[in-house]
Order: structure tokens, then C-alpha cells, then sequence
């Protein structure tokens, strides 16, 4: 199943239809090293996993437009993704249960994921993606690869990321 988030702005203009493969982001973040996750989770339970954090390595800027998980095996389904600046989370919360006491109140803090995102060349961008997802079963494989689209001086791209969660339903 593919999980894509369609922002309300219309869609990068793509080239014949499709975009270029782009490598704008760098690939060698902290999520790219591991996995992320918990072996204790439930059916049932909300979960927002922290999509790797934009780090635009080009000499021009980009604004990306879109963000998914390209891999969601069965037992997870996707119920949104949002946009949040890491200021408002007091830093990055890469997995975190809807209702712990350590989640920030994501309902509560303002959303970016309808606006595009802009990242200046050679710099981190302050605003973080996350898919809140939920279980409905014990899942069957890890969550994995995040594609961003986004555009950089009027052509559109996709860059696929490495990221990796695995949620174990506990007996």
C-alpha cells in the first residue's frame, strides 16, 4: 500500500508527467543508520514516527511540496502526516505513542503539511515530517522508505530516503 500525502496547494508541475529522480537532501541522517521502534506496542495504539529531517545539501534552495512512506506492510495503516517545527517539539521526537506523557500535543501545535517547505542551500530545515499511524494488527514487516517530493529551481523531483520502523505487538 502506498501512503501519500496530497497537500491542499496543487502538486509540483512535473516533466511529461513524472519527476526527476533528485538529490538535493543528503542521505546519511540519523535515521538512515538503524531502526527505530518498539517491541511492546498494541493493537489498537497511535503512533507518530519522525520522517528523516530535511537537510538540503545543494547550492539551491528547494520547497518541498510532499511527503510518504512508501512502504507500509499490513497492520499499520497511515491516518495522516504532518509538518511541525522543531522549536514547538523541543527537538525531534523520532517514535512517540498518541497520549504519552513524553508526545508533544500535536493537535495543538501549528501544522505545516498543507503549506510547501521551504530549505535554503546548505541548511536543515526547522520543520520536521511525521505520519501518525495506527495498529490495527501485528504488522507483518518494518515501515520503511520516505519519499519526499519537492521542487528546486521549477522542476519537480522525488528523493527517496532511508527510515525504518518496526512496531512489535506484544503478546
Amino acid at each position: 500500500m502506498l501512503a501519500v500525502l496530497a497537500l491542499a496547494a496543487c502538486s509540483p508541475a512535473h516533466e511529461g508527467g513524472r519527476a526527476a529522480t533528485g538529490n538535493a537532501l543528503a542521505t546519511d541522517g540519523t535515521q538512515s543508520s538503524g531502526t527505530v521502534g518498539n517491541e511492546h506496542a498494541r493493537v489498537g495504539e497511535i503512533w507518530y514516527f519522525a520522517l528523516p529531517v530535511p537537510y538540503n545539501t545543494s547550492s539551491k534552495p528547494i520547497e518541498i511540496k510532499g511527503v510518504a512512506v512508501e512502504h507500509i506492510p499490513s497492520g499499520i495503516r497511515v491516518l495522516e502526516y504532518g509538518a511541525y517545527d522543531l522549536n514547538d517539539t523541543e527537538g525531534l521526537p523520532l517514535l512517540a505513542q498518541e497520549g504519552a506523557s513524553y508526545t508533544p500535543e500535536f493537535a495543538k501545535l501549528k501544522n505545516y503539511v498543507t503549506h510547501p517547505v521551504k530549505v535554503a542551500a546548505g541548511k536543515e530545515s526547522n520543520v520536521f515530517y511525521l505520519a501518525k499511524m495506527k495498529i490495527t494488527a501485528p504488522p507483518k514487516d518494518t515501515v520503511r522508505e520516505c519519499r519526499f517530493e519537492y521542487e528546486q529551481g521549477g522542476r519537480a523531483y522525488t528523493q527517496t530516503l532511508d527510515c525504518e520502523l518496526e512496531l512489535k505487538v506484544s503478546e
